[in-house]
C-alpha cells in the first residue's frame, strides 16, 4: 500500500515534507508583493508632439492616422486619446486581461512604424515613443531648494541625473518629471520686423535647418593620395552651435548690395526652457518633482525601497542647496495590509493549535497537527510562483482559510490511529497502518470535494475572475498539500509519536464530557426534528429568504473600501483656458486643503493632459 511505503521509511516522509518546505520557502523572496492582483488590463500608451500645431490640427494629422493603423491589433480592447493645444498627441491602447504586456507592446511599436509615413515631417523628427503603461504610482519625490537654483536648473538636474539613474532601479517602468524644464535655444521673432524685411517664420526656420547642421567634413591625405603623403589629418568643421551669440549670427538674407540680415535682427535669442507647458506646487511652492511607476509584475515594496535607497545615493552628489522630498508615497497601505494579514494568518495558526489540543486532548496529537500545517501553508508558495501569482491580500486571505482546512485530514487520520491503539493495537505502526486502509478514501474524497469548491472560482471570466482565481486556487493548492501530508508524513508520525491515551482528567475531563453530552443531545434532537417535517422545510425556506434579502440590501462592492491614506482631486477647467487659469485653480485648492488639519502634504501638478487640466494628490497624516 502507498502509504504503508511512508510508514515503513517516516525519513523518507519527513525528507519529502521538507523538501516542500524548502521550495515555498525559496519562492517566498522572488514573489511581488502588492496589495491587490493584477486587475488592470495592459496598456500600452503612443506619444507624439506637433509642435505649435491646434487640438484640431494635432486630431487630424497625428492622432486620427494613429488610431486607424492601431484599431484592429489583436486582443484590443479599446484606445482613447488626447489631442492638446500645446501639439501633443497621447493614446493608450487597452488590451484583454490575458493579453501579454509584452507583445502587446511590440504590436503596437509595429503599427506606429506603419503609420509613420502619414504623419508630418516634424513629428517623425521629434519621434513617437511607445511605453508600456503602468497607472500605479510608487511614489512621487520633490526636488527643493533655497532659492540657490532656479526651476529651470532644477529640471535639468533631475533629467540629466536622478532621472536615468532612477529608470535603471530593478521593478521602475517609467520616471515622469513634473514640471519640466529643460534647457533649449529659445528664438523669439519680432513679426514687425520681419516683415519689414520681407521674411517669414519659414525662412528662419530654413536658415536654421541649413546652418545649425553637423557636419562630417572628410580627411586631408586619405587614400588615394599622391605618393609621399605623410600624413592623415581629419576635418573639423563647425557644426552645431550651441551659444546664443552663434545662433543671433545665422544668416537669413543676403541684399544685391552685400547686406546681410541675421538672426538678431529680427529676433530674440536666449537659453531658456525647452516646454513651459507644465506646472508643479509643493508646500505652496513652485519647484520640480518626479513621479516613479511600476512594472504590473514589479514588487512594490522592494521597487520603493530600492529608489529610495538610490536617492539617498544621489542625494549625496547634490549641489550645495538642493533637497529632496517624498511628496507622496503608495506602499504603506501595502505594507500596513500585508501585515495585518500576516498577524491574521499567524493568529489562526495559534487559534488552530489551541482547538486541536483542546479536542484531540494529546500533546503528541498536537505536535503532529502543528508540523503538517506549515508544510502545507509554505508550500503553497512554491504553486503560487509556479502559476504567475503574487503575495497580496487574497492570497494570504486564503492561506488564512486554508489554515482551518490543512489540518482536517490530518485531524481523521491521527483519530483514526488513536482509537485503534485505545482498542488494543499496542503497535503503533500496526495501527497507522489499519487506520489509514479505512480513512483514505475519505481523506482522498473530502479534499476533492473542497478542490471542487474552489477550483471552479477561478474559471470566472472577466477582472472579477481574476481577482478571485488567486485566492481559490491558493486553498486548493494548500488542501492537496495537505492531502499528500496526510498520506505520508502524518502517518510516519503518528507510528513514531502516539501511544495509547489513557483516561480523561481536568480540563480535559470536562471537555470529553461535554462532547459527549453534545453528541447525545443531538442525537435525542434528531428523533423530535425528523416528526416536525414541515417546521422545519418552513424554516429552510425562510433562511433562504432571508438570504436573499441580505444579497440584495447589502452594499455591493468590487474590493472592500479602505483608508489608503491619500487621495486625488482632478482639476479640469472649460475649453480653451490657459495654463496660468488651471494654475491659479490648482493654488486655490492646495491653499484650501492645506488648511486642514488632517492634511499632511499637497503635491499639486498644473498641464497634466492639457493646459486646462491637473491634478492635486493629497497626503494624509
Amino acid at each position: 500500500m502507498f502509504v504503508d511505503f511512508f510508514i515503513d521509511r517516516p525519513v523518507l516522509a519527513m525528507v519529502t515534507a521538507m523538501l516542500i518546505v524548502l521550495a515555498g520557502a525559496i519562492c517566498v523572496p522572488l514573489l511581488p508583493v502588492g496589495r491587490f492582483p493584477i486587475l488592470s488590463p495592459p496598456q500600452v500608451g503612443v506619444s507624439a508632439s506637433y509642435l505649435a500645431a491646434a487640438a484640431q490640427t494635432v486630431e487630424s494629422a497625428v492622432t486620427t492616422p494613429l488610431e486607424q493603423q492601431i484599431n484592429g491589433v489583436e486582443g484590443l480592447r479599446y484606445l482613447t486619446s488626447t489631442s492638446s493645444s500645446d501639439g501633443s498627441s497621447e493614446i493608450d491602447v487597452t488590451f484583454d486581461v490575458d493579453r501579454s504586456l509584452d507583445l502587446a507592446a511590440v504590436d503596437i511599436q509595429n503599427r506606429v512604424n506603419q503609420a509613420q509615413g502619414r504623419l508630418p515631417s516634424v513629428v517623425r523628427q521629434n519621434g513617437l515613443t511607445v511605453w508600456k503603461s503602468s497607472g500605479q504610482f510608487v511614489c512621487g519625490i520633490a526636488l527643493t531648494s533655497q532659492g540657490e537654483y532656479s526651476n529651470l536648473f532644477l529640471s535639468n538636474y533631475a533629467d540629466v541625473f536622478l532621472r536615468e539613474a532612477l529608470r535603471r532601479v530593478p521593478g521602475v517602468s517609467s520616471v515622469q518629471v513634473w514640471g519640466a524644464r529643460k534647457y533649449a535655444m529659445r528664438i523669439w521673432l519680432d513679426p514687425v520686423r520681419l516683415a519689414a524685411r520681407k521674411l517669414t517664420a519659414t525662412d528662419v526656420v530654413n536658415a536654421l535647418q541649413e546652418q545649425n547642421v553637423q557636419i562630417a567634413a572628410g580627411a586631408v591625405g586619405e587614400p588615394p593620395a599622391p605618393p609621399g603623403q605623410a600624413y592623415q589629418i581629419s576635418v573639423r568643421a563647425l557644426g552645431r552651435m550651441s551659444s546664443p551669440e552663434e545662433f543671433r549670427k545665422i544668416i537669413l538674407k543676403t541684399g544685391d548690395d552685400g547686406t546681410m540680415v541675421l538672426l538678431q535682427d529680427v529676433a530674440r535669442v536666449e537659453v531658456g526652457a525647452e516646454d513651459y507647458s507644465g506646472y508643479l506646487r509643493w508646500r505652496g511652492r513652485e519647484t520640480v518633482g518626479l513621479g516613479i511607476t511600476q512594472y504590473p509584475n514589479a514588487n512594490a515594496l522592494d521597487v520603493d525601497r530600492a529608489v529610495l535607497a538610490e536617492m539617498d545615493r544621489l542625494a549625496a552628489s547634490f549641489p550645495p542647496g538642493i533637497k529632496y522630498e517624498v511628496a507622496f508615497d503608495n506602499t504603506p497601505v501595502v505594507r500596513e495590509s500585508i501585515h495585518e494579514v500576516v498577524t491574521a494568518l499567524c493568529l489562526s495558526v495559534v487559534l488552530v493549535m489551541l482547538v486541536i489540543l483542546l479536542f484531540l486532548q494529546s500533546f503528541r496529537s498536537t505536535l503532529i497537527s502543528a508540523l503538517t500545517i506549515p508544510v502545507s501553508l509554505v508550500g503553497t508558495f512554491a504553486f503560487v510562483k509556479l502559476f504567475g501569482f503574487t503575495i497580496n491580500t487574497l492570497t494570504l486571505f486564503g492561506l488564512t482559510l486554508a489554515t482551518g482546512l490543512v489540518v482536517d485530514d490530518a485531524i481523521v487520520v491521527i483519530e483514526n490511529i488513536e482509537r485503534h491503539l485505545e482498542r488494543g493495537d499496542g503497535d503503533p505502526r500496526q495501527a497507522a497502518s489499519r487506520g489509514m486502509r479505512e480513512v483514505t478514501g475519505a481523506v482522498l474524497a473530502t479534499s476533492l470535494v473542497l478542490v471542487a469548491v474552489f477550483v471552479p472560482v477561478a474559471f470566472f471570466p472577466g477582472i472579477t475572475g481574476r481577482l478571485y482565481k488567486q485566492f481559490s486556487l491558493t486553498i486548493a493548492f494548500s488542501v492537496l498539500i495537505s492531502t499528500f501530508n496526510a498520506m505520508t508524513l502524518t502517518p510516519a508520525l503518528s507510528a513514531l509519536l502516539l501511544r495509547p491515551v489513557g483516561a480523561k482528567r481536568g480540563l480535559f475531563g470536562v471537555v470529553e464530557r461535554g462532547l459527549h453530552g453534545l453528541a447525545s443531545l443531538y442525537d435525542r434532537s434528531l428523533g423530535r426534528v425528523s416528526r416536525g417535517k414541515l417546521a422545519v422545510t418552513v424554516l429552510f425556506l425562510a433562511g433562504l429568504a432571508g438570504t436573499y434579502w441580505l444579497f440584495r440590501t447589502v452594499p455591493r462592492g468590487f474590493v472592500p473600501l479602505e483608508d489608503d491614506g491619500f487621495f486625488m482631486a482632478a482639476v479640469q477647467g472649460p475649453p480653451g483656458a490657459s495654463l496660468q487659469t488651471t494654475i491659479d485653480v490648482v493654488a486655490k485648492v492646495e491653499a484650501i486643503l492645506q488648511a486642514q488639519p488632517e492634511i499632511l502634504g499637497v503635491f499639486g501638478v498644473a498641464g497634466d493632459g492639457g493646459p486646462n487640466r491637473g491634478f492635486v494628490y493629497v497626503s494624509l497624516k
